[in-house]
């Protein structure tokens, strides 16, 4: 079943520019079927189409031979624009340079469309930065709006118990294709097993990885942490191992799109700040499968994390990654967003929780950033605008 995808229009609009359209994002969040889409879809229309997956040794093999074999494989340049669709680039023994290559020798004759799972394993084989000839674009488990397309719904046309209802849905089993599919929720845990796993494995193994079962430890132990921030001393301690191995594993987790690790915000700040990251994870299905902790979000003690978490989830759609920070100083002010030198955002799960003069130090030090309260449930009355909801967000 084809879902389209919120990425779906602007990467098809980009069929018709020469450059180089790739792909990359999380194992298992629709890649092949999409790229898959696109190629039947131009078919349909008449055009030159190729899709090719990279998983096939033997055409791999003939690829990393020389670049200018992809030719030969579909019989030659003609007057006709070709499109060339590649699944699983980063296999490539060096896929910059096969991409740049192609691009330069058949530009206005080629169209290549490309997918690469792991951006770690890009970043280190991408030796070229490929600029002016490409585009990258990032495809990510759903987002709950997508979710509730795939379940033919739209956001503005539901209640907010409804909203609250399928949000526990979301947070319980993720945002994985596969898990939104199906329809029974003990198979559900059975497909997140099996992304933890069976898929994470195939990072560890890209990666080079020996201490596989210290990785999967590290992920149990951060799987806890949401919403804090993970001291590197502390965790290589907890697992005996060095800070350079948990600082290279962060880095493969992070670059696999497993988790995001979020910075202090510390403009024109006297009082030395915490230089520590705080951690979010992508998915809460996988999350959930490491903390084995499937409850509905009323039931957990972590539900003001969750809803931590669910946020940046939430900036991450119209910010980029950078521009988000959290800040924090040493006698414990905190606000738990920093976007861009604009906005910052605190959030309760309950509207009860949040008390306004715990935040004066940031007022005063940040007079120009607004700051707005994100919160839950309203279990008392708040009629300031600064109070959002988080469904209006």
């Amino acid at each position: 079943m084809f879902i389209k995808r919120r990425i779906y229009d602007d990467v098809w609009d980009y069929l018709k520019v020469d450059e180089i359209a790739l792909i990359t994002g999380p194992r298992q969040t629709g890649k092949t079927t999409m790229l898959f889409h696109m190629y039947s879809k131009l078919k349909k229309e008449g055009k030159r189409c190729y899709f090719f997956s990279l998983e096939d040794p033997t055409l791999l093999a003939k690829l990393d031979e020389h670049p200018d074999n992809l030719i030969n494989i579909i019989e030659g340049i003609d007057k006709e624009k070709k499109y060339i669709f590649i699944d699983e680039i980063q296999y490539l023994k060096n896929p910059s340079n096969f991409l740049k290559f192609n691009y330069d020798k058949y530009k206005g004759k080629i169209k290549l469309i490309v997918t690469g799972s792991s951006a770690f394993y890009i970043d280190k084989k991408f030796k070229d930065s490929l600029a002016g000839r490409k585009r990258i674009f990032f495809l990510n488990v759903f987002s709950f709006e997508e979710f509730l397309l795939a379940k033919k719904l739209k956001i503005k046309d539901l209640k907010l118990s409804d909203k609250k209802e399928l949000m526990n849905e979301y947070i319980t089993y993720g945002g994985y294709p596969r898990v939104i599919l199906s329809e029974d929720n003990e198979e559900k845990k059975i497909i997140l097993h099996d992304i933890a796993y069976a898929y994470t494995k195939r990072d560890i193994d890209d990666a080079g990885i020996q201490k596989d079962e210290i990785f999967y430890k590290l992920f149990v132990l951060l799987s806890d942490q949401i919403g804090k921030t993970i001291n590197i001393n502390e965790l290589a301690n907890t697992l005996n191992v060095s800070k350079t191995i948990i600082n290279n594993f962060l880095y493969i987790m992070r670059k696999s799109f497993h988790i995001y690790l979020v910075s202090p915000y510390f403009r024109n700040l006297r009082k030395e700040l915490t230089k520590m990251n705080k951690i979010y994870f992508n998915d809460f299905g996988l999350r959930n499968v490491f903390l084995n902790n499937f409850d509905k979000l009323e039931y957990r003690d972590d539900k003001g994390e969750i809803l931590e978490n669910m946020i940046y989830k939430k900036l991450l759609e119209t910010n980029d990654e950078i521009n988000i920070n959290y800040w924090s100083t040493i006698d414990k002010n905190e606000v738990d967003f920093v976007v861009g030198n604009k906005i910052a955002y605190e959030s309760k799960f309950k509207v009860s929780k949040i008390t306004p003069k715990n935040y004066i130090k940031f007022k005063e030090t940040y007079p120009k950033i607004n700051l707005k309260y994100i919160y839950y449930d309203k279990d008392i009355e708040r009629d300031n605008d600064d109070y959002i909801n988080f469904f209006d967000l």
